[in-house]
């Protein structure tokens, strides 16, 4: 089952090749690299229109279906059919002037990497009028894409190994001392390095992070390195090593600890410090329906719309005014809610789009030693 935070990783993998790829993108699709399905129409209004959306399938794309898609086609009579395609052989379909897809559900990253290979539709700000009245954030809003929710990478403790003391920071995190334990952080194939970590814990405040002093971060690391029993590439992985108790911490995709909880492990989550990356929407250049697709935009954009995508997976909701349509306990559960938002800060992707291929060679030589 497939994780949409999962996408930027498969992006990765897959970009390089889009180039001398583009021959191939029919006999891609052919083999089974994407795969779709549909949601039936229930009324007159869309007289027989169709738009087709990509996402990253699995659970995420579940609560798509469920939340945004079944509620857009009952309301408007436009029938939304998905497909679960990987970036690469969807770039070189746009390359080829013949996108298989119209709207796209991917990471903002991923969004901007489109642009470069000039794979995406300018957007018009005045068939989207849900970004003014669900009021994305201004950072979230750009020619190409609109932000629509966000995943924050934060730490986990076990709640029954440090004498009932609560690390407060990215410092305790790295202060093996006084909270006794191993330690998990990312790989590369999993997310972005989590050098601002790093750099939190060494006292460089949140709004000064940026360009990350990537000799410093990665001088920190090293003073944690043999402390580091294991570097997770998938998102249900720290709550395996939480739960065997092989760490005392880790770091984790913050709507992971909700399913820890109920299975009975005793961990909590601390979001100072967490970093968010943003998921959205953009129109694939050339898109058959370039209509239907803005239509489901606006309607996926919506206050509502997040909110009821929020009560079906644990993705936080752009806009600040879905967190209102939600009840206090399902509020509370997110860490974009109004109380814990400015414990944490977005991540630079036009600093990560630059340096990103550096760092990550880089962080591999480190990590073997």
């Amino acid at each position: 089952m497939k994780d949409a935070r999962i996408d930027r990783r498969l992006f990765l993998r897959g970009i390089g090749g889009v180039t001398a790829g583009v021959a191939a993108a029919t006999t891609l699709s052919a083999c089974g690299t994407g795969t779709s399905r549909s949601v039936a129409g229930s009324g007159g209004k869309g007289g027989g229109k169709t738009v087709v959306v990509r996402d990253s399938g699995g659970s995420y794309g579940a609560a798509l279906q469920k939340a945004i898609y079944t509620p857009f086609t009952q309301e408007t009579g436009i029938t939304v059919k998905v497909l679960n395609l990987d970036d690469a052989p969807l770039l070189a379909q746009i390359k080829q002037g013949r996108p298989q897809c119209d709207l796209i559900n991917n990471s903002m990253m991923s969004h901007n990497k489109y642009v470069q290979q000039g794979a995406l539709e300018t957007l018009d700000p005045d068939r989207v009028k849900s970004v003014k009245s669900a009021k994305i954030p201004e950072a979230q809003v750009t020619d190409h894409a609109i932000g629509s929710s966000f995943y924050g990478a934060c730490m986990a403790y076990r709640t029954d190994a440090f004498g009932g003391r609560k690390p407060e920071s990215w410092a305790d995190f790295w202060d093996t001392k006084a909270f006794k334990g191993g330690r998990a952080m990312v790989h590369p194939d999993g997310d972005l390095p989590e050098l601002e970590f790093a750099l939190l814990a060494d006292g460089v405040p949140m709004d000064k992070l940026y360009p990350l002093d990537v000799d410093r971060a990665f001088k920190v690391m090293t003073r944690l390195r043999s402390d580091i029993k294991k570097f997770w590439d998938s998102g249900p992985l720290p709550g395996v090593l939480l739960s065997r108790q092989e760490v005392t911490m880790s770091t984790v995709w913050d709507g992971r600890i909700a399913d820890l909880q109920k299975q009975g492990v005793p961990v909590e989550r601390q979001l100072n410090g967490m970093r968010r990356q943003f998921q959205g929407y953009a129109i694939a250049k050339g898109a058959a329906n370039i209509d239907a697709a803005y239509q489901l935009m606006d309607f996926s954009l919506r206050a509502e719309s997040q909110a009821n995508l929020a009560k079906a997976f644990p993705s936080n909701p752009s806009s600040p005014g879905a967190y209102a349509k939600l009840t206090e306990d399902e509020r509370n559960a997110l860490a974009g809610a109004p109380q814990y938002y400015d414990k944490g800060f977005d991540a630079d992707i036009d600093w990560w789009m630059k340096n990103e291929d550096a760092v990550t060679k880089r962080w591999l030589e480190w990590a073997r030693g």
